[in-house]
């Protein structure tokens, strides 16, 4: 029996139309893989650190205390004389006195018979350094990683500290100390209470999509019993740091206190009674308890006109700031290196750390404060007023507080419902 035609035709489109389609594939597309039946596309080499990885043997490892990197590469065939060029090769670029344990390194060798080819240094998760093990061309790089900069939301209420609400939000507590210098004088820090909220707007910082670090805080609302507390960052060619809604800078002159993560355990108080000596003792001072090492820093500029030791003040520095304010920073533990008598400082500069010196019964900083060469309790003092923005930038900060404002409002607090979506993009 004869086919007909149209079942003729239908052949040609099962069985041979397939085949005319394959013919007039571009050149440039895939061929198939007989075993996988896919697609094999061409990959770029998988880089490591900027080495191709499947041309070395690659050994990863931590430095441990008291590891040197002659031990480290001799294990790795190194001989002494390289070790001893390298260190003198990479004095002005990353000299190897600077490797620290607890780094993570990598040595890199494509052959493991013979001596090592690169030594690689991770100081950090920003960078990295390569030191050529070649004794022809003994050298050290530096590199950056490519950071991505994410704009991140966060939000949190008050229930046990500042710390805690971080965490349960997802938040890296970096954030506190950027927090705290853009709200330091509109919200007392030490005597945060449980139902307080805030709202932030930040910089993420990533590399190869793994969060690293925080970059700048953009915007912060703190909502206490006072009610909104604002603070926007804001930068032009005249101005840069913190304003509120009217444009006043939140930076003071002053500081509230020299130390971050702190708690006040002894207020100035003329008839304290002293808890060494036990007798009354004015305390001319507000003393915050800190960890043992905790940074201190001046909470204004000035030039430092002390440092010294007594058996009452332990490691103690002074600060002239004006004509009219003195500060002085009791029991450190040490003094930052380059502190002493004639040096400028400017606020915010750690000039030592906390520690029990003296008479101390625990690691703290005695804070004191002088107006007029007299003691005074500087929680209590009206302190100068910041310097106002000037006329003619004040209506580009005016635009970009409008600007931000509807975004930082539209954070979601913890439990929440949204009333609405907002798609933002910032510059």
């Amino acid at each position: 029996m004869k086919k007909r035609p149209i079942q003729w035709l239908g052949l040609f489109i099962v069985f041979l139309f397939p085949l005319t389609f394959l013919y007039f594939l571009p050149e440039n597309t895939p061929e198939w893989e007989e075993d996988a039946g896919a697609f094999s596309i061409p990959t770029e080499p998988d880089i490591y650190f900027g080495f191709p990885k499947d041309s070395f043997f690659i050994y990863e490892a931590t430095i441990k205390p008291n590891e040197f990197l002659s031990g480290i590469l001799l294990g790795h065939k190194v001989s002494y004389a390289i070790i001893a060029g390298l260190e003198q090769e990479t004095r002005d670029t990353y000299s190897v006195r600077r490797l620290r344990s607890g780094r993570d390194y990598a040595i890199l060798n494509r052959d493991t018979s013979t001596a090592a080819d690169y030594f690689i240094y991770k100081p950090g998760p920003f960078s990295y350094v390569v030191y050529s093990l070649d004794p022809d061309s003994l050298y050290a790089e530096v590199h950056r990683h490519p950071i991505d900069t994410v704009i991140r939301t966060g939000a949190g209420h008050i229930e046990h500290s500042l710390w805690v609400a971080m965490q349960n939000g997802g938040m890296n507590p970096a954030l506190i100390s950027k927090m705290e210098d853009a709200l330091a004088w509109t919200v007392d820090f030490y005597h945060i209470q449980k139902g307080d909220q805030f709202k932030l707007l930040y910089e993420e910082l990533k590399i190869d999509g793994e969060a690293v670090g925080i970059g700048r805080l953009l915007g912060a609302n703190y909502i206490d019993r006072s009610g909104d507390n604002y603070a926007i960052y804001f930068e032009n060619e005249n101005y840069s740091g913190f304003y509120d809604l009217d444009g006043l800078p939140m930076k003071r002159a002053f500081l509230r206190a020299p130390v971050r993560y702190s708690r006040i355990s002894s207020r100035y108080n003329p008839r304290r009674m002293h808890p060494v000596l036990q007798r009354i003792r004015p305390h001319l001072g507000t003393d915050y308890a800190a960890p043992h090492g905790t940074e201190i820093f001046t909470v204004a500029d000035g030039v430092v006109t002390e440092v010294a030791y007594t058996s009452g003040n332990g490691n103690y520095v002074r600060i002239r700031h004006d004509h009219v304010y003195e500060t002085q920073y009791l029991h450190m533990s040490r003094f930052a290196k380059g502190i002493r008598p004639g040096v400028r400082v400017t606020q915010g500069q750690v000039i030592g750390y906390v520690g029990s010196t003296g008479m101390a019964t625990g690691p703290h900083v005695c804070f004191r404060f002088w107006k007029n060469g007299r003691q005074v309790d500087h929680l209590r003092l009206n302190l100068p007023p910041p310097e106002p923005m000037s006329d003619e930038d004040l209506p580009y900060y005016f635009a970009h507080r409008d600007s931000m404002l509807p975004i930082i409002d539209a954070i979601r607090l913890p439990d929440e419902k949204p009333e609405f979506s907002l798609v933002v993009g910032l510059e």
